[in-house]
Formats: structure tokens, sequence, C-alpha cells
């Protein structure tokens, strides 16, 4: 029978697997010393180990990655000609035209919110105040409303209740802008 000697290839192939490290980490200080660029590829080969053995190690894995990403420099975002920018003065009276545009919109809003309000109102109590009996009247249909009601929402409102740039009469497609 022959005598057991797994033991000796086992400290045989830790000794190759620590020696197999220390190159590569020696390798790997070495080209952070000297500024070289580190990959997996170029580690590989100054440390003379495969690149797979590399990926499996997850310590080396991540200091690789880290230097990698540390020597790379940043992507910049493309400046545009210093003619082409803008300056800090136009930027804030574009700012601020932006606001004084979102102020009399907001109040165009509240004014136009504040009339249909009313214009629902009206229809609602001309309705009720004014019943159109959808069975007696020959040709009339269910739901409509008395003759004397008002047809368009401006028919209604006061002028000085509309937005300036709404006139009376007009409608939503012949507004301005």
């Amino acid at each position: 029978m022959r005598a057991d000697n797994s033991r000796h290839l086992i400290a045989a192939a830790e000794r190759r697997s620590q020696r197999t490290r220390e190159r590569a980490l020696a390798a790997l200080r070495r080209m952070d010393a000297t500024g070289q660029p580190v990959s997996f590829d170029s580690l590989s080969r100054k440390a003379r180990v495969s690149r797979s053995w590399l990926y499996a190690q997850p310590d080396l894995r991540a200091e690789i990655t880290r230097l990698r990403e540390r020597s790379q420099p940043r992507p910049r975002a493309p400046l545009a000609p210093d003619r082409q920018r803008a300056s800090t003065a136009s930027l804030l009276r574009r700012l601020e035209a932006a606001a004084a545009r979102i102020r009399q919109l907001e109040d165009d809003n509240r004014q136009l919110r504040q009339a249909l309000a009313e214009a629902l109102g009206t229809r609602r109590a001309t309705r009720i105040l004014v019943p159109i009996p959808d069975h007696d009247t020959p040709g009339k249909h269910h739901g409509e409303t008395h003759p004397a009601a008002p047809k368009h929402i401006h028919d209604w409102a006061p002028q000085q209740q509309r937005p300036q740039h709404i006139r009376a009469g007009q409608h939503r497609d012949q507004l301005d802008g």
C-alpha cells in the first residue's frame, strides 16, 4: 500500500498560491507607485498570473478596480466657447423674466378659475330657475338649456373679471400666443 502524500501536495499548492498572491500584490504596488495604469490585463502580464485568477480574488479585484477608477480622468462636459456662454448678469435677467412670467400666468390662472367657478354656478342656477321641459316642446332634446342662458363663459362675465388678454366674445382658439 502506498503512503498518503496528499498533505505534501496540499502544502505545495498552498505555497504556490501564496507566491502567486505575493507576486500579484508586489506588481500591483509597483504599478501604483510608478503611476502606471492599472488594469486586470496589465497586472496579469506583470505578475505572470491569469486574469481569471485575479477576478477570482475579491480583495485584489476590489483594489484593481479602485486604482483603475482613480487613475482614469473623470469625463467633463464639453464647455461652450467663451463668446457663447451667458454671463451671470444675463442669466439673472433671464431668471427674473421667467419668474415674472410665472407670476403673470399664476394670476391669469387664478382669474380664469374664478371665472369658471362663477360660470358653472350661473349655468347651474339658470338650469334650476329656468328649466326646459324635455317632453313638452317638439324638436327639443333632453338636457338643453333655456334660450336666454349664456352660450359661452365670456358672455356673462363682467369685463373687469376677465384676464386682460381675454376680450369679450373671444374664444380659446382665438387667443394670442
